[in-house]
């Protein structure tokens, strides 16, 4: 008996915005959590910097004393804020490749070889044609002296660095373009 073969791979979405992100997923903190209002906005960009539509992005980050919502963060010196998810999810615009988050600046946390990392936001981008979702940071601009001292940052070279780094465009808000291949492609991670 002839044994049948595996089912072909085959790339995520598209169409996300309609099934995979609902309009209020993209507020990760509630208005009494404590800390400084962050907007992330940016769009994702293709290998030609043309804008990829139905992307889905996901944020994750911990709260502004540096603690993040879940079981393995155990320190309990630390507050747990009510209204504060610590997750996002939202998708960029069908026609230009916007996205935007509204959140809290997060805390810096601790670095499992020592010492603390400087305040970052993971993100995951999931687009049509991708086999696997890309994993990246987002570290805020305004913070030039964690920076500085950050794990990761440190272990780059200053222009690759510089592709986490989001940009202040105004007052509390930030702007972070994911870009896909090139000379200025965002850092992915192996995570």
């Amino acid at each position: 008996m002839r044994r049948p073969g595996e089912t072909p791979s085959q790339t995520v979405g598209p169409y996300f915005h309609l099934g995979l992100a609902a309009p209020g997923e993209r507020v990760l903190a509630g208005p009494d959590v404590p800390g400084r209002r962050i907007r992330i906005e940016g769009q994702v960009l293709d290998g030609d910097r043309r804008p990829v539509e139905d992307a889905l992005l996901e944020l994750w980050q911990a709260n502004a004393a540096g603690r993040y919502r879940h079981p393995l963060d155990d320190r309990e010196e630390l507050p747990l804020d009510e209204g504060f998810l610590g997750y996002g999810r939202c998708s960029t615009d069908f026609r230009t490749g916007l996205y935007a988050f509204e959140t809290i600046a997060p805390g810096r946390v601790p670095h499992p070889d020592g010492g603390l990392q400087a305040p970052h936001l993971s993100l995951v981008v999931q687009a049509r044609g991708m086999l696997l979702p890309s994993f990246t940071r987002i570290y805020l601009g305004d913070e030039a002296e964690a920076n500085a001292t950050d794990p990761l940052l440190a272990a780059l070279p200053p222009e690759r660095a510089a592709t986490l780094i989001a940009a202040p465009v105004s007052p509390g808000t930030y702007r972070f373009d994911v870009r896909f291949q090139g000379d200025d492609e965002t850092v992915f991670l192996d995570v």
